[in-house]
């Protein structure tokens, strides 16, 4: 783990880029100087364990860039990837000492933290705050409940075109650019950790992301470059609504 307090990651809040739906989305110039004073930046390597589950968590915070898995191990050693941390999804809970699952980071991460017993401090004494994490955590909710239906009743292909639209319209939304017409983005995970994350082998991972390829609904260009020519066709394959649903 690195700990980077340097510079380059002591951004202003006014221009960081997940500003629009961080915690501290609504809050006013005021709080967000309280929120500065006990905010920090941690930067995490692939591959790199955030926190194991169980262990104590002094920090709260929200991914600024890159995205960790949410990990849970059975007793015997099996483990289930149960959650996506994409940029502006928040890590922690208030009021809860230790961490329920284990995060790692996919990709390479920034987050910024903040220190946890202070934040719980001042989300009481702050209704902007308290109020976003409330929304964050019933979409959170929303998005859980959403995902159960992919993971239990879709098929392969569906359930490849259902992470592609999730990846494609967070980033749209992260990078305030419209999710219609040509949606481009670079696909942070791994055919391994996508198998992971569906339940699906590595072969159809492969075979899906090929035919869809074929068909036109996706473009690549190597393995992790992502053109999409018509969300709404990639919103059908994935048995969606053209409205987005809860991921957006």
């Amino acid at each position: 783990m690195l700990n980077d307090r340097s510079p380059a990651f002591s951004q202003d809040c006014n221009e960081c880029p997940i500003r629009h739906r961080a915690v501290c989305a609504r809050c006013e110039t005021d709080e967000l100087a309280r929120l500065d004073e006990i905010k920090y930046y941690r930067r995490f390597e692939a591959g790199q364990t955030v926190i194991w589950s169980g262990d104590r968590m002094d920090f709260v915070g929200s991914v600024v860039s890159g995205i960790a898995t949410l990990t849970q191990t059975m007793e015997d050693g099996r483990t289930q990837m149960v959650g996506l941390l994409l940029p502006s999804d928040f890590v922690g809970r208030p009021g809860r000492n230790a961490a329920a699952y284990d995060v790692t980071a996919t990709t390479d991460l920034v987050m910024c933290c903040f220190r946890k017993t202070p934040f719980e401090d001042l989300m009481n004494r702050t209704p902007h705050i308290a109020q976003r994490l409330l929304e964050m955590t019933l979409d959170e909710l929303d998005a859980a409940r959403e995902w159960m239906l992919v993971l239990g009743r879709k098929t392969a292909r569906e359930k490849i075109a259902s992470l592609l639209s999730i990846i494609a319209r967070r980033d749209a939304s992260i990078n305030l650019r419209s999710a219609t017409g040509d949606v481009v983005f670079d696909l942070p995970l791994t055919r391994e950790a996508m198998a992971d994350y569906l339940g699906l082998t590595l072969e159809t991972v492969s075979r899906q992301i090929s035919a869809l390829r074929k068909d036109g609904v996706i473009a690549l260009e190597g393995k992790r470059h992502v053109t999409v020519p018509d969300m709404t066709r990639l919103l059908e394959e994935a048995g969606d609504d053209a409205d987005g649903g809860v991921f957006a």
